[in-house]
């Protein structure tokens, strides 16, 4: 007698093989994480995947375990973020989980070695790739010290919105923070209208309003403003004042990612850059063989 198992068990098993698949496949470089010296696993880890997601360790694990347990549209959303699933893999992702997708055009842009390449050859001057939601996706050395140090955060907190309203290293960097700020809200408000029902756009406001009261206040204001380059002065609490000329490169619609620069305005603003780039770079290790160097 042939047993057939019920759907519900193969589609848990499809999906934990997906996920396995898709998990196997990225490299640490592609989502800006170290890749050490002691790593047997194909890809990124298990815990590397839930850091990226913002899930439990244990929970990812049960997940791609095939165990009966329930996933919601935004855990659904987030992974498929952290493993930069295109869009027929987002929509195969969501129809395994058996659960709609509540953005089903959503875009998951992978930043890849090329992109990467770019922005470190793109040194002294700061540059990282951004979202349309200031979700900060990769960035260089100068810009990774430019006005705190973004290492040293979380992921979820690499956002330029949430830094510039709630991070106190950041907030003092910047010169005429208050004019600026309300700036950046109104902007960031003017790119929320095409997102309104998006849970990570939902979940950032609800995270602004509950943390800072500066952003309540000028959020209360209803103010839109479009992108534009500006002239922004950053007081760097390593090599001082900088002037230098924001601009962003949009690498796909409007909508999608951008390549975001800070292009010094004079030479001494060139040369206090040059002198972050080299704080920033890691002392060669002296277990390394000169050639290695």
């Amino acid at each position: 007698m042939t047993t057939v198992a019920p759907e519900s068990d193969v589609r848990r098993h499809e999906l934990a093989d997906f996920l396995r698949s898709r998990r196997e496949r990225i490299t640490p470089e592609q989502v800006g994480l170290p890749r050490g010296r002691r790593r047997r696993t194909p890809g990124l880890r298990r815990e590397e995947v839930a850091q990226l997601s913002a899930v439990g360790v244990t929970w990812y694990t049960w997940l791609e375990q095939a165990r009966g347990i329930q996933v919601s549209p935004q855990v659904l959303d987030a992974l498929a973020r952290a493993l930069l699933l295109d869009a027929t893999e987002r929509r195969h992702l969501f129809a395994l989980a058996g659960t709609l997708d509540p953005t089903p055009h959503a875009t998951c842009p992978s930043v890849t070695p090329a992109l990467r390449a770019m922005l470190d050859q793109l040194g002294p001057i700061p540059a990282c790739i951004q979202n349309s939601r200031y979700d900060i996706l990769a960035y260089n050395a100068t810009y990774g010290r430019l006005m705190c140090d973004l290492d040293a955060l979380p992921r979820e907190d690499r956002n330029s919105l949430w830094l510039a309203f709630t991070n106190a290293q950041w907030r003092a960097s910047i010169v005429d923070v208050t004019e600026l700020n309300r700036t950046f809200a109104a902007t960031f408000r003017a790119s929320m209208a095409e997102h309104l029902a998006e849970p990570a756009w939902k979940d950032l406001l609800a995270r602004l309003e509950a943390e800072s009261a500066e952003f309540r206040e000028v959020w209360a204001r209803h103010e839109v403003v479009g992108q534009a380059g500006k002239t922004k002065f950053i007081r760097n609490k390593h090599v001082g004042l900088l002037e230098l000329e924001h601009t962003s490169l949009w690498l796909g619609p409007a909508a999608g990612p951008r390549l975001v620069t800070m292009v010094p305005l004079d030479a001494e603003s060139r040369a206090r850059l040059e002198l972050l780039e080299r704080l920033g770079r890691p002392e060669p290790s002296e277990h390394m063989s000169p050639a290695a160097v």
